[in-house]
């Protein structure tokens, strides 16, 4: 399918924030290898493909940057700031993905490394990530008590 545009359009990211549920919570984040925010930490991520919807992006990035597989992932929201890429107009969608346990993994693709974090000690994030990092911690805290929620059933 050719495309062919008379105005320009913006760019599209998708980006999956793994958050771990064991005692311990912990993201996964990667040293970035380039520009911009070169070994600045971020979320796996990346463009997504013109065949592909922003979920199957997050999914496939995942897997690409860091080998790790997820089946299920949660949309948090639409970031779309201006200048929140100063290489171009960028809109990222963003995934919440939640595993058992931190899994091995490691930086491949445009990740120098790819690291676990504890939610409570964040490195310092590149583009908004932080902003985007509050909105998912937010997420994921309504998923876990609501899991736990109907666990222990009514009260």
């Amino acid at each position: 399918m050719a495309y062919n545009y008379k105005y320009p359009r913006p760019s599209v990211t998708a980006d999956c924030i793994v958050i771990t549920k064991d005692s311990q919570s912990k993201v996964l984040l990667v040293k970035r290898r380039n520009e911009p925010f070169k070994d600045y930490w971020a979320f796996p991520g990346g463009y997504m493909n013109m065949d592909e919807t922003t979920e199957q992006c997050a999914i496939r990035e995942l897997e690409e940057e860091k080998g790790l597989k997820v089946e299920h992932i949660q949309q948090i929201g639409a970031y779309s700031k201006v200048d929140r890429d100063p290489r171009r107009r960028t809109i990222t969608v963003a995934y919440l993905a939640i595993v058992d346990s931190p899994i091995y993994v490691v930086g491949n693709d445009d990740a120098v490394e790819a690291e676990w974090f504890h939610l409570s000690a964040l490195p310092q994030l590149a583009f908004d990530h932080i902003d985007i990092m509050k909105d998912a911690t937010r997420v994921y805290t309504q998923i876990m008590q609501n899991n736990h929620s109907h666990k222990t059933g009514p009260k």
